[in-house]
């Protein structure tokens, strides 16, 4: 692949991605890791570390998406603080001890980890599955213990943890409002945490590309934030215009296309 369309094809992802994120008030990681799979593979980067690189990257692309929207919950007044307080120590360990597991991983096994969670990812959205309310929310111990989960599987797959997050949540009464609002708020140290730990387990490793910081491709990062930057805002303007449950749908057909483009890839 050419310099220039590579070049082209970081803020084309960017725009992607922060318009379904604001649209949807999904995280950028399902789209992002598989097409930065692809990209790096058409690149020529080392084989071995392409889904690292693309998981590393696109945690980091998540920090600024937390950061606006976590603002705007918070001036929503959605976000429960004390929900965020008591499981955001599990989350950093959790986040942060998991992207030295991914470190240590194959490529390969990362791909099929990542294929599988997305699929469970797009099924939720196809059925439209919602857990019931039925409990209370645990006491600091299990909260610590969710957040270890919740920021695990986030690093391993690059995501936010919406998807596991908000529905947690619902199940243990809170209001869907507060749910997404305070799931918006742990996106941040699920972030914060997840970069750290792919820029220090990429750290020094032999055959990595140029304009790399650990595990994270530093062109890729920059042209996809300053896009997702201005297209987030225009997606969440649309979210009350459009049919969301269909687009979500939709969206979720696309995941998967993109997740069987990526082992297609990485396989190939």
């Amino acid at each position: 692949m050419s310099f220039e369309l590579w070049w082209l094809s970081y803020p084309v992802l960017g725009a992607f991605v922060g318009f379904f994120a604001g649209l949807l008030g999904v995280g950028g990681g399902g789209i992002m890791v598989p097409v930065l799979t692809s990209l790096f593979v058409a690149q020529g980067f080392p084989a071995d570390k392409i889904v690292h690189m693309a998981l590393g990257t696109s945690m980091a692309g998540i920090v600024m998406t937390s950061v606006a929207s976590l603002r705007a919950h918070h001036r929503h007044r959605a976000v429960r603080w004390d929900v965020v307080r008591a499981i955001t120590p599990g989350i950093l360990a959790g986040t942060f001890g998991a992207t030295f597991i991914a470190s240590h991983v194959a490529s390969r096994p990362l791909a099929i980890f990542f294929a599988c969670f997305m699929a469970y990812v797009s099924t939720q959205m196809l059925l439209n599955i919602k857990p019931k309310p039925s409990r209370a929310l645990p006491g600091p111990l299990g909260m610590t213990g969710v957040g270890l989960g919740i920021g695990g599987v986030s690093a391993l797959v690059a995501i936010g943890g919406g998807s596991l997050s908000v529905p947690f949540m619902t199940w243990c009464n809170l209001k869907i409002q507060n749910a997404i609002g305070t799931s918006a708020a742990i996106g941040l140290p699920i972030a914060l945490a997840g970069t750290a730990g792919y820029v220090i387990n990429g750290w020094g490793t032999e055959g990595t590309p140029a304009y790399t910081a650990g595990f994270i491709y530093l062109p890729a990062l920059v042209l996809i934030t300053l896009v997702s930057t201005f297209t987030a805002p225009l997606g969440v303007q649309l979210a009350h215009r459009l049919p969301v449950a269909t687009l979500k749908k939709v969206f979720a057909g696309v995941l998967i296309l993109l997740c069987v483009k990526m082992l297609h890839s990485v396989f190939g």
